[in-house]
C-alpha cells in the first residue's frame, strides 16, 4: 500500500506517471524517450532543420528583440539558441536529452556561437540555487510547452515568474488545434493515457493560460519553403507575450 504523497512535488510526480514517458519526470524515462527521438539525425522531423523559427526573425526585424539575456527552454539541437546568440543575446539553453545537447554543441562549434547548454529539467534548474537564474530578457520555447501535461502548466507559469524580467518577452511556438497535437480536454489526458506527441491549443486557450502576460503577437506560423533560411510550419502557433514592467 502506497501512502507516499506528502508534498506538492509528490503530487506532480504521481500525475507524471499517468501520462507516459514523454512527461514522466519522476524517472529517467523522459530523458530516455527523448534521447531515442534525437538519435536518428536523418529522420524527417521538421524541427531537426538547422534553421531558427521564422517568428524570431520577424520579431528581430520589427525591433522587438533587444539583446540581453535569453533562455531557450527545450532547446533540442540548438537551432533557436544559436540564432539568439547571433543576435547578441547572452544565451542559456536547456534540454532533457543529452543526444539533443551533443548535437546542439556540435552545431555551436561549427557556427562559432557561444551558448551555454545545460542538461536537465528546466523546472529544477531554475529553482533558487540552480544554474539558470533570472532575470532573462527573453524566454523562448519552441516545442517544449505543448509536450507538458496539464498539471505541469502550473510549474511552467511559476518558472516564467521566477526567471522572466519585468518587461521581458516570452516567445512561444506550439501545436495549434486543427493542425497537429492531441485535441482533448485536460481531464481526458488522464483518462486516456499519454499526450500522444503533444497537446494542441486554440488561440483562446493560450490567452487564458498566459493571461498574466500582455499579448504582443499571436498568429499561425507561416509555411516556409525548403530553401528558406528559417523554419516555419502552419500547424504551429507563434506567440509573443510581454511581462508587465515593475510598478
Amino acid at each position: 500500500m502506497d501512502r507516499s504523497i506528502r508534498t506538492y512535488d509528490d503530487v506532480m510526480a504521481l500525475l507524471d506517471t499517468l501520462v507516459g514517458p514523454e512527461a514522466d519526470r519522476s524517472t529517467p524515462a523522459a530523458a530516455d524517450w527523448w534521447d531515442a527521438f534525437y538519435q536518428d539525425r536523418d529522420a524527417p522531423v521538421p524541427f531537426f532543420a538547422a534553421k531558427p523559427d521564422r517568428s524570431l526573425a520577424d520579431h528581430a526585424a520589427a525591433g522587438l528583440l533587444a539583446p540581453g539575456r535569453a533562455l531557450d527552454l527545450g532547446c533540442g539541437p540548438g537551432r533557436n539558441a544559436l540564432y539568439l546568440a547571433s543576435l547578441g543575446y547572452d544565451t542559456d539553453a536547456v534540454d532533457l536529452s543529452r543526444e539533443a545537447l551533443a548535437w546542439a554543441e556540435e552545431r555551436g562549434r561549427g557556427a562559432g556561437a557561444a551558448v551555454r547548454f545545460h542538461h536537465g529539467d528546466a523546472f529544477t534548474l531554475t529553482r533558487p540555487g540552480g544554474p539558470l537564474q533570472g532575470p532573462y530578457d527573453l524566454v523562448h520555447d519552441s516545442g517544449c510547452f505543448h509536450h507538458l501535461p496539464p498539471h505541469r502548466r502550473v510549474g511552467y507559469l511559476a518558472l516564467l515568474d521566477r526567471v522572466l524580467a519585468p518587461g521581458g518577452l516570452f516567445s512561444l511556438s506550439c501545436f495549434a488545434a486543427g493542425g497537429m497535437g492531441w485535441e482533448v480536454d485536460d481531464a481526458d489526458v488522464y483518462r486516456g493515457g499519454a499526450p500522444r506527441g503533444g497537446l494542441a491549443y486554440t488561440a483562446e486557450s493560450l490567452r487564458h493560460v498566459f493571461g498574466d502576460l500582455t499579448e504582443v503577437d499571436l498568429r499561425r506560423m507561416s509555411q516556409e519553403p525548403p530553401a528558406s533560411p528559417y523554419f516555419g510550419e502552419p500547424f504551429l502557433w507563434t506567440a509573443l507575450f510581454r511581462r508587465p514592467p515593475a510598478p
